[in-house]
């Protein structure tokens, strides 16, 4: 059972972004510090979308939170829960993008 950590303001992430602090996040009942999504680098993101999640959280979580997360060996739902509660609590999306929106204009036909 996750609990819901109180949301910042957009402000507030961008401190938290530029200070290089962690957010809070729960896995597995127990309490984790997590880089704000906005602030992952690309190569962390490159490790993510490969796949390779041991990596991609060693560089996310605080080396405590990291050697929490193996001892806890949770599954690929909490991990995602984990993620996207990280996005809610620095007031950020981690979810997928839905993609560029189709024009408003028509396109002539030939």
């Amino acid at each position: 059972m996750t609990e819901k950590t109180p949301e910042v303001t957009p402000a507030e992430a961008q401190e938290i972004e530029v200070v290089g602090h962690y957010v809070k996040v729960v896995l597995a009942d127990e309490v984790l510090e997590i880089v704000p999504p906005g602030a992952w680098r690309q190569s962390w993101q490159r490790k993510l979308k490969a796949g390779d999640m041991d990596e991609f959280l060693e560089d996310v979580l605080s080396p405590d939170s990291y050697e929490l997360y193996l001892d806890l060996d949770p599954t690929n739902d909490d991990i995602g829960e984990m993620l996207n509660t990280a996005g809610e609590v620095a007031g950020e999306s981690v979810g997928k993008s839905s993609g560029p929106r189709p024009s408003s204009r028509s396109t002539r036909k030939r």
